[in-house]
């Protein structure tokens, strides 16, 4: 017997009085479920039962609050008010691509340590001595991994920053005026001197 892997994502109603309903379970389910469908990474959209509004990015940024205000935090106040000002921002939309591309870069990191790790098993029983070789090296690997993903950042900020200033050019090039250059005459002045000069 075959099985198929199913393609259609979940569908989670948010009710009036605040309850969240899984279509797929048929049961209500609390912010802590949906948590656990995020960390098991099945795909989920939650919408407003009434108007079919999509708040699927309003409840996981509820998830997010409820895990800062624990013990562990992830951003710091700081870190929290510097994204902050980016809102308004001219680069606000590039920032988010920023974010995102270095959040999906440290991941890819992640995932090459742990292919890394399944060497270190012999069939179900852990190899000791490779265990031990493993985490001595961790500590340059991981270093040397995470310099090259910031420096591949910097790089893809400022090739963000040059796009930005192209585009700029680009749009004022098209504007029916020629640049003022230094020392030239304000436009409405004579060659021969202003009117003040010519009375005297």
């Amino acid at each position: 017997m075959t099985t198929t892997k199913k393609t259609a994502e979940r569908l989670i109603k948010k009710y009036p009085n605040r309850r969240l309903y899984d279509t797929e379970t048929s049961t209500y389910i609390t912010l802590t479920d949906v948590k656990q469908l995020v960390l098991d990474q099945e795909e989920f959209k939650v919408i407003d039962a009434k108007s079919n509004e999509d708040l699927t990015r309003s409840i996981l940024l509820q998830i997010i609050l409820e895990e800062e205000s624990g013990g562990l935090p992830m951003f710091s106040s700081s870190m929290l008010s510097q994204i902050i000002r980016f809102y308004g921002h001219a680069m606000q939309g590039m920032m988010g691509t920023y974010l995102e591309k270095n959040i999906q870069a440290f991941i890819d990191i992640q995932n090459k340590l742990a292919d890394q790790s399944k060497n270190l098993y012999e069939g179900n029983a852990m190899n000791p001595e490779v265990w031990s070789q493993f985490m001595n090296m961790q500590a340059p690997m991981m270093q040397g991994m995470m310099t090259s993903y910031i420096e591949q950042s910097k790089n893809m900020f400022v090739q963000m920053q040059e796009q930005m200033q192209n585009q700029a050019k680009n749009m004022f090039s098209t504007f029916p005026f020629k640049p003022v250059t230094p020392g030239s005459p304000a436009q409405g002045t004579n060659e021969g001197g202003s009117g003040e000069n010519e009375k005297k």
